[in-house]
């Protein structure tokens, strides 16, 4: 199996076009076509992961975090990003990372930490605008039930907890075809009219070459009509940040020694208790101040997130209790997300999740 193979599914899974524009998800280093060895899995990349996958011999590192974040103008060695490129180079070992991509969709890093709470109902709390698309074309009669199985088929009308959503509305289409027309009714030169549905379908846009290819393959006419419009909805399925419920309403105390409990934590930092249950929570793995005022605004009773500054604190204003549990311990779990969706397509290949912790902070 090639490197590329493995690219695959994780892209399918979490696609790089919903990356933050200041990111930089994907293939870092190496060759995409090279034979894969084996995998290990990380938050982070480190020279001292690069070594772990030379004991382990995989020439494929996935890690959540990039190893490179900013323009390199030279690399010898000066520091650890370029010792680590070295390293890796050196030992034909690929770097890959998933970062916001896979921070950004329902099943990634927020979802995996709600799971870990003990969260249902789990939503997106900030959901992406602008990464919808509306297709309209028009078919015949005896098509439209193909080319709409095709069309779903390819990933349209999904919206929300529903599949196959569409409309479509009968009327009557018009052609005349020059000498070099081949029609699929009429005949060249004649002035046609013909019964013909319209149908629109909403899809993430990052499907889209394949929705046309299926458009294309699926309709009966020499010359397809259709308009494609871009949406400014926004896609439950895709954005920041996660909101759930507990089973059961919590004291502040008790959900605070589950959070430190949960996630190995020596000691986290919170805003002044509330002296209110908590029941709706939301959060977001690593450095989620952005979205205190989207979590207020859900009216959730929790936002854990990490990052915080000393005056973060005060703009919670009593309105639910915002908790710092530090970024390294927020991702931790990561990795399980890389592991399951590559052991799901190749149950019997080799991956491994790191057992080193790159975590640069640390307590005395």
């Amino acid at each position: 199996m090639i490197i590329q193979q493995i690219i695959n599914e994780l892209e399918l899974f979490a696609p790089l076009q919903y990356q933050e524009a200041y990111d930089n998800a994907g293939l870092i280093v190496g060759n995409h076509q090279k034979q894969c060895t084996g995998v290990l899995l990380s938050l982070d990349c480190t020279e001292a992961i690069i070594d772990e996958a030379i004991q382990q011999k995989c020439n494929l590192v996935i890690s959540h975090h990039p190893l490179i974040f900013s323009g390199i103008k030279k690399i010898n060695g000066s520091n650890f990003v370029e010792k680590t490129l070295i390293k890796a180079i050196v030992n034909n070992i690929a770097i890959y990372a998933a970062h916001t991509n896979i921070d950004n969709v329902i099943g990634g890093v927020n979802s995996k930490i709600a799971l870990k709470v003990g969260l249902k109902n789990v939503s997106i709390l900030d959901a992406q605008k602008g990464v919808l698309k509306k297709l309209v074309t028009f078919v015949p009669k005896t098509h439209h039930e193909k080319l709409m199985d095709a069309l779903f088929e390819a990933g349209v009308g999904n919206i929300g907890n529903y599949s196959n959503c569409s409309f479509y509305l009968e009327g009557k289409g018009t052609f005349k075809g020059n000498i070099n027309s081949q029609p699929f009714v009429g005949k060249a030169y004649i002035f046609s009219v013909e019964d013909e549905i319209r149908i629109e379908v909403v899809y993430p846009s990052v499907i889209q070459s394949k929705v046309i290819s299926s458009l294309f393959q699926n309709h009966p006419y020499e010359e397809v009509s259709y308009d494609i419009y871009k949406l400014d909805n926004h896609n439950p399925l895709v954005g920041s940040g996660v909101i759930g419920e507990l089973d059961e309403a919590m004291q502040e105390s008790d959900f605070l020694n589950l959070l430190k409990k949960t996630f190995n934590l020596k000691f986290l930092k919170h805003s002044p208790l509330t002296d209110k249950p908590l029941k709706k929570v939301s959060l977001c793995g690593g450095s989620g101040k952005f979205l205190l005022k989207s979590a207020i605004t859900a009216q959730a009773d929790v936002y854990i997130t990490s990052d915080l500054k000393y005056h973060d604190y005060f703009e919670a204003e009593n309105k639910l209790l915002l908790v710092d549990i530090g970024h390294f311990e927020s991702e931790q779990f990561t990795p399980e997300i890389f592991y399951d969706i590559i052991i799901n397509k190749f149950p019997t290949f080799a991956v491994h999740l790191s057992k080193i912790n790159t975590n640069p902070v640390n307590y005395f």
